[in-house]
């Protein structure tokens, strides 16, 4: 499995630093299996402790895949790495919001084989993807909701909405709500 090694980096960088596995990996533990060609990581970082946590990456075999990293981690929030040995993309997230701080607390670690991975909870994984809102984000969430009958709906909802009004985007609320009802 080419993710193996680089989850495996991660898991270690999880013990150190606070965070959970989004995207596509954590999309086929908590839905269905779907495939994915990299790893996505929400952690609570600072930007002023980037070149702390770029050390630390080192160390897991985690490089800078583009010339000015830390720079445009710190415009964008988002730290784009590449898995040295596997060549596969990690990019860490960069969490500060209350719902990130939240759903790390309230995040699980998942045993698949040999490797644990810390996840947040499908209710906060549904939160999560309701404001990338892609194509793919909404698939994701209907098979986190297929799996998942006793999701706590009025937390998703509150959280939800709450960044709908936030970001000025009714949809996020609006095309989620039905998804939520077909249960």
């Amino acid at each position: 499995m080419p993710l193996l090694a680089p989850l495996e980096a991660v898991h270690r960088l999880l013990e150190r630093f606070d965070g959970v596995i989004i995207g596509g990996v954590a999309a086929s533990i908590l839905g269905k299996p779907r495939l994915t060609a990299d790893v996505d990581v929400m952690i609570l970082l600072s930007v002023d402790d980037l070149p702390a946590f770029l050390e630390a990456a080192a160390q897991e075999g985690l490089e800078p895949r583009i010339p000015d990293a830390l720079d445009f981690a710190r415009r964008h929030r988002v730290l784009l790495l590449r898995h040295r040995e596997s060549g596969i993309n990690v990019d860490i997230s960069l969490g500060i919001l209350p719902f990130e701080q939240e759903a790390v607390e309230r995040s699980q670690v998942h045993r698949i084989g040999s490797i644990e991975l810390r996840l947040p909870t499908p209710e906060d994984f549904i939160i999560f993807k309701a404001v990338a809102h892609r194509p793919v984000d909404l698939e994701d969430i209907r098979a986190v909701i297929a799996k998942h009958p006793n999701l706590d709906r009025e937390r998703i909802r509150r959280w939800i909405q709450a960044f709908a009004e936030v970001l000025e985007m009714p949809e996020l609320w609006e095309d989620i709500a039905p998804l939520l009802e077909e249960r």
